[in-house]
Parts: structure tokens; sequence; C-alpha cells
């Protein structure tokens, strides 16, 4: 899960610098390397799923893929959307973090949930000069 959570940091950081949200002191093509990399070092990760996951594992997987994929089109302008959408994107591929977990501990065996009750699900953590302002 490391080489998807970095895949979406760097896309973070690539998304922000190209829309003024936040300056870098590396460049843009830098950013759009790291995130080539990352995209690598993700592919390899889902290959070993592909290999030792079961098939709940592997479609929950699948699902992360094609989420993470929307976050980096949106990254690197391959598709358009607003900040809403950007976030909406981003809430979405972290539940299915969430699911691929899920799946991939009750393919291993592992008792207990990283959801429901005990483990109630969060929003993106972001600073409040980025939240969207309280309805009044």
């Amino acid at each position: 899960m490391d080489a998807v959570k970095a895949r979406i940091a760097t896309s973070v950081r690539l998304y922000e610098v190209r829309e003024g949200l936040a300056e870098s002191e590396r460049s843009e093509h830098d950013l759009r390397e790291d995130l080539s990399e990352a995209s690598r070092v993700w592919g390899g990760s889902f290959e070993r799923v592909m290999l030792l996951g079961g098939d709940d594992a592997i479609e929950e997987g699948h699902e992360l893929n094609a989420l993470v994929a929307e976050i980096v089109w949106q990254a690197t302008g391959k598709v358009d959307g607003t900040l809403d959408d950007w976030r909406r994107r981003n809430r979405a591929a972290f539940r299915a973090v969430n699911a691929f977990h899920e799946a991939a501990r009750q393919d291993l065996g592992i008792r207990g949930s990283v959801t429901g009750e005990k483990h109630p699900e969060r929003d993106l953590l972001l600073p409040p000069s980025r939240q969207a302002p309280a309805d009044d």
C-alpha cells in the first residue's frame, strides 16, 4: 500500500503546483518524473497482488487502480476537473484503499476490520485555509 499512497502523494504535489495551490522547489517536469517513478513502483506492487491475492483482493486492487488513475489524470491535466472533483477523487481512492485492506486481510486470515464501528470513515485532512466554507 505504500506504493499506491506514494502515487497519490506525488499526484497531490503535482496537482497543487499546476493549480497554483502550493509552491515547490522542484520543477513541474521533475514532479512528473516523480509521478512516473511512483507509478512504475505501484505497477510492480500490483503485480504481486495479482500473483498472490485472492479474487476479492484482486478485484478491490483493480478498483483502486482505476480510481488512482483518475487522480493521476487530473494531476497531469489529462482530464479537467474542479477542486471539488479532485477531493471527490481522493476520497473515493482512500475508501478503495480501505476496501482493499479489508479484502487483503480476509485473504490472509487476519481477524478484525479496518472499517466499521470501531474504525469510522475519516475525511481528507485539510488545513483550515483549504477547507470549504461551512454553510451558515
